[in-house]
């Protein structure tokens, strides 16, 4: 098969190689034309609004790929158009590993599953940040939003994926109207100095400061 036809595509000279020892070069081209798509169709629609998380890819100034968890409210991920998506990016540890790699590099992965199902799709495209995003309004406590131009997705095999029941929401959701728990990361001793001002005030409100093996056990024990 010739491998121009996909080299500017999904698969590469290195796909096709592998194909070609595994026999499945007609199999994987079969694949790509019945579940790739350039664009968000409606069954792809409700269940990437559906979403209350997912998986994101970026790539660093050292080539190395960045794998990030996402969570919101069912939804924090919306369909803008056939061909955008956007979410928010909510306050983290400071670090912006994903958010500095899209300025660097727009090329992005998503990864959206159901666990209780099982489904999933995945995403290729290239994001952007706009710090004066007017969907800011629209999403609390939201620091920055990613609008990501759909390059290709598809829906995935969902024959290895375990089945979890989903237990609760994070309470850590920033929603509007209602007052967002405070992280107790920040509460750690030797972080304080460190701290922006904004959130020096956060250890004294939470019963002061822990140390990083106090912390620890809070993550353990569920209760971070």
């Amino acid at each position: 098969m010739d491998s121009s036809q996909y080299r500017d595509g999904l698969y590469g000279e290195q796909h096709l190689a592998l194909q070609e020892d595994f026999e499945t070069v007609k199999l994987a081209a079969a694949v790509h034309n019945n579940i790739v798509s350039q664009k968000i169709e409606e069954m792809h629609k409700a269940f990437i609004e559906s979403r209350d998380m997912f998986f994101l890819s970026t790539i660093d100034h050292r080539g190395y790929p960045t794998c990030s968890y996402k969570g919101g409210d069912r939804g924090f991920i919306k369909v803008i158009d056939e061909k955008t998506l956007a979410f928010p990016s909510y306050d983290g540890n400071g670090m912006f590993l994903s958010m500095g790699n899209i300025t660097r590099n727009r090329q992005v992965g998503m990864l959206l599953i159901d666990f209780e199902i099982p489904h999933r799709i995945r995403i290729h495209g290239k994001a952007s940040i706009d710090r004066e995003d007017p969907l800011l309004a629209e999403y609390a406590g939201s620091e920055l939003v990613v609008r990501v131009e759909i390059t290709e997705l598809f829906v995935n095999c969902s024959r290895y994926i375990h089945r979890f029941k989903r237990v609760a929401d994070s309470n850590y959701v920033p929603r509007h109207g209602a007052e967002t728990r405070l992280p107790e990361w920040k509460r750690i001793d030797n972080l304080q100095e460190a701290l922006p001002e904004r959130d020096k005030h956060i250890a004294e409100a939470l019963g002061g400061t822990i140390t990083p093996d106090e912390y620890e056990v809070l993550v353990r024990t569920g209760k971070a």
